[in-house]
């Protein structure tokens, strides 16, 4: 029923995500993405060797249960709406690999471990909604859902070639976070051409930091 709860009131903010930057470059591209918010640093560099697939490198490192998570994920366009004015995309994300854990009694044990999920955006050049959700499964340490909203306006409309700037609020539902497994973090996005940097501060004064380029 919380989880429920916690979908609706997600819904309410946005129907999509795209997490921070679209998961799939141009053909032959490659992508790095850092980002570090209220429940994990994580890291994924991919390769895409096509418009519809990316594949690569994932780490995460989960703070408040000492979680390590490492391994390949894959990344699959299934279906992109161009519009006049607007693009909406709709995608597949899942992963595996290893998860390690420091915190006891788990210490230096080993799980198999792997996520799977989706994730969805529609923007125009005024507006940007989003949404996505996995299912993580790491044996003894975690099995659960979580999902992240976000909406986001620009103040400007700027032209190719300049910084362009978007507001943006992100709801996260996260049910290993007890007690507080909804978190909402303001933030402000700053992208111009290949790199793409955000930073927000949670109602709860969690910092958020992200960094994207494409190569």
């Amino acid at each position: 029923m919380k989880i429920f709860k916690a979908f609706l009131y997600i819904l309410l903010i946005s129907i999509s995500f795209s997490a921070i930057a679209r998961p799939i470059s141009y053909p032959g591209g490659w992508t790095a993405m850092q980002m570090n918010d209220a429940n994990m640093n994580a890291l994924h560099i991919h390769y895409s060797p096509t418009f519809k697939d990316s594949i690569g490198y994932k780490a995460e490192y989960w703070r408040e249960s000492k979680m390590q998570f490492h391994g390949l994920q894959y990344n699959r366009l299934i279906n992109r709406w161009n519009k006049k004015s607007s693009q909406a995309n709709f995608y597949f994300k899942g992963g595996a690999g290893f998860a390690h854990s420091d915190e006891r009694p788990f210490s230096n044990k080993q799980e198999e471990a792997g996520f799977a999920g989706i994730a969805a955006d529609w923007e125009n050049r005024r507006f940007f909604t989003g949404y996505e959700s996995r299912y993580f499964y790491a044996g003894d340490f975690y099995k659960g859902f979580m999902q992240k909203a976000r909406v986001g306006v620009t103040p400007y409309i700027g032209d190719y070639g300049d910084i362009h700037t978007w507001l943006m609020v992100e709801v996260e539902h996260n049910p290993i976070n007890q007690g507080d497994e909804l978190n909402t973090t303001p933030l402000v996005r700053f992208f111009k051409g290949v790199y793409l940097f955000e930073a927000g501060m949670s109602f709860d004064g969690d910092i958020l930091l992200n960094g994207v380029i494409r190569f």
